[in-house]
């Protein structure tokens, strides 16, 4: 009686295409650099007890780094610039106090200030006020170029001073930013219209996402150039900027909003603007749908690095 006998094939060697997706380092663009000496620092603030809708936020940073790994695999195809290659280190993510908003923001304010250029990755959008506290030891009341569906300069948010709708509202009244260089992208939220006088007022311009939508990028980021002139600069990038369709994962979403195309349109028309640190903030990753919130998140941080570059 015959024996079966397995064949003799070659060993299996798989092809060398070079380190696989999923061995990308768990940094920020699979950065391998973590030391704040860097020329650009990333750093994750997982923060979301002054939200007023939705929560999640705190998950939003370790859903970008995830997420940014789509973004190795060479040059920005813009710039011709490889955001991974520049002098810039992802440091983790920011010390919290547990339940405390004005303790952590105290926190925020002080990891912030030794780090020369900072991208933070939210966390809700009450971190933007520490760190531009923070900034301003550095560069007194920078220019603010802020994407979002709201103006977020409410007194307070539903009784509580510094939620996540009211950090504009003090870095104003700090005299943080100035608001002749502010300007507001995407705006479209229910909002009081003392709190949009008070905002026109202070001398803020606003772009509605029905501006954005009429105007076309071009006139859009020539529109921030003029408002924002040479000065130094801050970016802060609420995802809900976007329409829903392409950024449902995040807690206050709002209909109507920019599409991301429109975003890398605008951002990638912003070569030259004298940038000194930004954030992007509101991913919440329990709403989010195949990554694409993150993904768009990670992809803003990858458009200003290459603009900063440059």
């Amino acid at each position: 009686m015959s024996r079966w006998r397995r064949p003799a094939y070659p060993a299996y060697r798989p092809p060398m295409t070079g380190i696989p997706t999923f061995a990308t380092p768990p940094s920020f663009l699979g950065l391998q650099r973590n030391d704040r000496a860097a020329a650009y620092t990333v750093a994750g603030i997982p923060l979301d007890i002054g939200v007023t809708n939705r929560p999640g936020a705190r998950f939003g940073a370790q859903a970008i780094r995830q997420a940014s790994r789509m973004l190795v695999d060479g040059a920005h195809p813009h710039s011709w610039i490889d955001p991974a290659a520049l002098p810039v280190a992802d440091i983790g993510d920011f010390e919290i106090a547990l339940g405390d908003l004005a303790g952590s923001l105290a926190l925020i304010e002080q990891q912030a200030a030794v780090c020369t250029h900072l991208l933070a990755l939210g966390g809700e959008h009450g971190i933007t006020l520490p760190l531009l506290r923070a900034l301003n030891r550095r560069e007194a009341a920078p220019g603010l170029v802020h994407f979002d569906a709201h103006v977020d300069t409410w007194p307070d948010s539903f009784g509580q001073a510094y939620g996540h709708g009211s950090p504009f509202f003090h870095a104003i009244r700090e005299n943080l930013v100035d608001p002749h260089r502010m300007i507001q992208v995407g705006i479209r939220s229910p909002v009081q219209r003392e709190v949009w006088d008070w905002t026109l007022a202070q001398g803020v311009t606003i772009l509605t996402a029905q501006d954005v939508h009429e105007l076309g990028p071009a006139m859009v980021a020539e529109r921030i150039r003029i408002v924002t002139g040479n000065g130094p600069t801050y970016l802060s990038f609420d995802i809900d900027a976007l329409d829903p369709a392409f950024a449902p994962g995040t807690g206050t979403p709002e209909i109507g909003g920019l599409a991301s195309w429109q975003v890398q349109a605008i951002l990638r028309r912003l070569q030259g603007l004298r940038f000194v640190g930004m954030d992007v903030v509101e991913v919440a990753p329990p709403y989010d749908v195949s990554e694409i919130t993150a993904l768009a998140a990670a992809t803003v941080v990858w458009e200003y690095l290459s603009l900063v570059a440059r």
